[in-house]
């Protein structure tokens, strides 16, 4: 059979196998390709295999993925003649119901043009223009590894170790053995590195939460919710973000009568798919909201007041810790004892926008429902306000006795307490000991004096040099996921400030046009991981190396070793084994870890069963606290649920106030920047990427396109239809997108989903649609972390 009716015969298949035209287009796509133009012909590589699709049967490997999703479902590469010319995933009957593991979502479906794509990264290249332009030339791997290890060795002599950064690398997270942590070994064998703290993802509430409970997990494994007739689901959504096999459980509870409560700005997928209810509100009003419905639970005695006596501090002025004034319980606050406002569903009307008979239904049934679970995404700790928004949701949890029983839910950070993960390799002691927050990066590249203990700096009282390089190995936040995208591109720019940048990734992507190297890396389908899950999983699954790189690809492991090498430490580095042999002993090493577990595999053993499963107990968090609380207090310093924190209340802090409640933010809907900024921004985390992981890949942009939803009220008053281009613009910045005209998000709200790339014109206006060009590098007051969510934009037709 010929190609051209090969291609006709497969053309409605799912995952059309790849074909010499194919190839012939790659090719010829590369020729107009900015950063290749020098090298044209050196590109076009004629010798790519081609799978004769009619002969044998492909060999169908299990495997998964190891970039930055949730969910680590199964991916079944089918390979033939060393391509992948097709994915499927986890047949239904392949189901273990104690431990269920994720089929493909789209976006695992489709990792094979991801792969594929011609637009993939090839050979090592430098740069040959100004820092952003994007101008490369192709060099050597000999040139490159060389040009890494006399410029780290450079540098580090010249501004000490605490001049190296690597920054977020968010896309081979969900691996344990990856460049990044074997970049900071090869450091720390050379003198050390700055590292960061803090989760741009979770951060802010996996800091606060503790104030409430001693400890920052509080989820239950979700085998215990399957009775739970109620579930809110507060800012979660995780039917696009992926959250291991959370929707498995949610859709079987759904089915089962469990009632579904979505509070959220926007209707999300998941609000389509599981809400009985959706209460929109403003961003950055939650614990308005949350205050109103505590202020209808305690007026109307519906609290617990048998748990709040046993386990609760902080309730009323006879649960309060010594040396507190008078008034300052969450009674008093609630009733309006010191401020004189009462804290009534009509007070938190007019600042949340949820009418006030919707408040006190919400509390009601909340309060009145026996258990209850009240589950916060991760969302809405990502605004300035996050870490009261996040410990707010404990206090909801305390009042209604929903802490420590099946069923029930603590609210918080929500970490399920009894997962188990693979660990990765021991990467050797940093000798560096100062420590910044990710948020800090820009101060310490800019002017390192600035970066002070009051604005997040650990471990010393001040740094002793600049941030003088940066390696980003599989990361786009350089340029791209980091906030004030025009800030963070203006000052990587100046070659004086950081005068060496290696990026390492699969694309050109924004953050790599502003490398001085380049460097094409492999994909999971090319190399040789463990795939631990995130979430609410608990297993983990061998991603194997199911084909070999083209052209010129190299795993970061592979050209980390040479430069170490050049370096005089490759020994150590390696320590004799090869990536697939790092991967062997990891299992291997993992297995004596684990021997209370006799059935935890070897790799050989790995190599035919391709997962494990922690199949464990049905877990409650803060069970044992909650059954025998003399035995096992909470690890608070009263023992007790610290709805109060005296903690907090020493650190006499408006900002992070000792008991949670409202306080209205800066860019929030009460700042006076609404009068020239008038709708707040929003983003989230869509179906069709993982960050910004997958953007160039075409198949998913058809899924869904970048643009921007606005209600029709707001559309209508700013003369803008269904499609219109539109801009959106503060002082921080301008992008230019379609306009999405829908009732799915609320009046005075925009949204653009996150992870979009930018794509600025000559006049610095983005048209890639990424909403870091509008968001800010403020700092939440606690956690110094991120609060990428709290954005006051104006919306105009272009």
């Amino acid at each position: 059979m010929s190609i051209k009716k090969q291609e006709k015969r497969l053309a409605n298949q799912e995952g059309m196998p790849l074909t010499r035209r194919h190839f012939v287009q790659a090719s010829a796509a590369l020729v107009s390709m900015p950063f290749f133009a020098q090298n044209a012909q050196a590109n076009l590589d004629k010798s790519l295999p081609i799978a004769n699709i009619d002969e044998k049967p492909a060999t169908v490997v299990a495997t998964c993925s190891t970039f930055d999703c949730g969910g680590k479902c199964d991916i079944r590469a089918h390979v033939k003649e060393g391509i992948v010319t097709r994915i499927t995933t986890r047949p239904d009957a392949d189901l273990d119901e104690q431990m269920p593991i994720m089929r493909a979502c789209v976006r695992g479906r489709g990792y094979r043009k991801f792969t594929y794509h011609a637009d993939r990264l090839k050979y090592p290249m430098k740069r040959v223009g100004k820092r952003g332009e994007g101008k490369f030339e192709r060099i050597s791997w000999d040139e490159a590894t060389s040009l890494i290890a006399e410029n780290v060795t450079r540098l580090t002599q010249q501004h000490g170790a605490a001049s190296r950064f690597l920054t977020v690398n968010t896309a081979v997270t969900g691996g344990i053995f990856s460049g990044d942590t074997m970049m900071k070994k090869l450091f720390n064998l050379t003198g050390g590195y700055l590292p960061y703290y803090h989760s741009v993802s979770l951060g802010n509430t996996a800091k606060v939460t503790p104030y409430t409970y001693g400890v920052s997990k509080t989820g239950s494994s979700l085998d215990t919710l399957a009775d739970t007739p109620l579930v809110i689901l507060w800012g979660h959504n995780p039917n696009e973000t992926i959250f291991g096999h959370t929707n498995h459980y949610f859709q079987k509870m759904k089915n089962n009568g469990t009632k579904f409560i979505v509070v959220d700005p926007r209707y999300s997928d998941t609000a389509q798919s599981l809400a009985d209810q959706w209460i929109p509100l403003l961003p950055t009003t939650d614990n308005a909201l949350m205050d109103a419905m505590m202020y209808v639970i305690v007026t109307e005695n519906l609290h617990d007041k048998a748990f709040i006596d046993k386990y609760v501090l902080g309730f009323d002025e006879d649960h309060m810790p010594e040396g507190v004034p008078a008034n300052e319980s969450l009674m008093a606050y609630l009733l309006g004892k010191k401020d004189g406002i009462a804290k009534t569903p009509e007070w938190a009307t007019k600042i949340t926008r949820v009418p006030a008979n919707t408040i006190r239904q919400l509390a009601r049934e909340y309060a009145m429902t026996k258990p209850a679970a009240l589950i916060q995404g991760w969302g809405p700790q990502r605004h300035i306000c996050g870490e009261r928004t996040a410990r707010g949701s404990t206090l909801l949890a305390a009042i209604t006795g929903n802490v420590g029983k099946k069923g029930a839910w603590a609210a918080g950070y929500g970490g399920i307490g009894n997962r188990q993960s693979i660990r990765g390799p021991n990467i050797g002691k940093n000798p560096v000991t100062a420590q910044i927050s990710i948020m800090n990066w820009m101060q310490a590249v800019e002017d390192a004096s600035k970066v002070t203990p009051e604005d997040g700096l650990i471990g010393v009282d001040k740094l002793d040099s600049n941030i003088k390089m940066i390696f980003s190995l599989a990361g786009n936040y350089l340029v791209n996921q980091n906030p004030d995208v025009n800030a963070a591109a203006k000052l990587l720019e100046d070659e004086s400030k950081v005068e060496f940048i290696v990026v390492s990734d699969l694309y050109m992507s924004p953050s790599a046009k502003y490398a001085d190297l380049v460097l094409p890396e492999t994909s999971f389908l090319e190399r040789w991981n463990i795939g631990n899950t995130w979430g609410t999983g608990n297993y983990f699954l061998l991603s194997e190396k199911v084909v070999e790189p083209a052209f010129e690809r190299r795993s970061d492991y592979e050209w980390i070793s040479d430069v170490a090498e050049k370096m005089g430490v490759k020994e150590a580095f390696t320590e004799g084994r090869t990536e697939k042999e790092w991967i062997a002993y990891l299992v291997n090493t993992n297995k004596e870890r684990f021997k209370d577990r006799p059935d935890f595999p070897t790799f050989d053993e790995l190599l035919k069963t391709r997962r494990y499963l922690f199949k464990d107990a049905p877990f409650v968090a803060f069970e044992e606290n909650i059954r025998d609380p003399e035995n096992h207090p909470f690890p608070t310093p009263s023992g007790k649920i610290e709805i109060f924190s005296k903690r907090l209340y020493d650190m006499n802090n408006v900002d992070i106030p000792a008991l949670s409640h409202y306080v209205p933010a800066i860019e929030g809907p009460e700042d006076k920047l609404t009068e020239k900024y008038p709708l707040q921004m929003l983003t989230w985390k869509g179906k069709n990427r993982a960050n910004s992981t997958q953007y160039a890949n075409p198949w998913l942009q058809e899924v869904q396109r970048q643009e921007m939803w606005i209600n029709p009220i707001d559309a209508q008053n700013r003369g803008i239809k269904n499609g219109d281009m539109v801009r959106i613009y503060n002082d921080r910045g301008i992008t230019q997108i379609p306009a999405l005209v829908t009732e799915r998000i609320i009046p005075g709200v925009v949204g653009l989903q996150a992870g979009a790339w930018w794509s600025p014109d000559k006049d610095g206006v983005d048209h890639g649609g990424c909403p870091n060009v509008l968001t800010s590098t403020r700092m939440t007051p606690l956690a110094h972390g991120n609060s990428h969510l709290t954005v006051l934009v104006e919306v105009t037709k272009a």
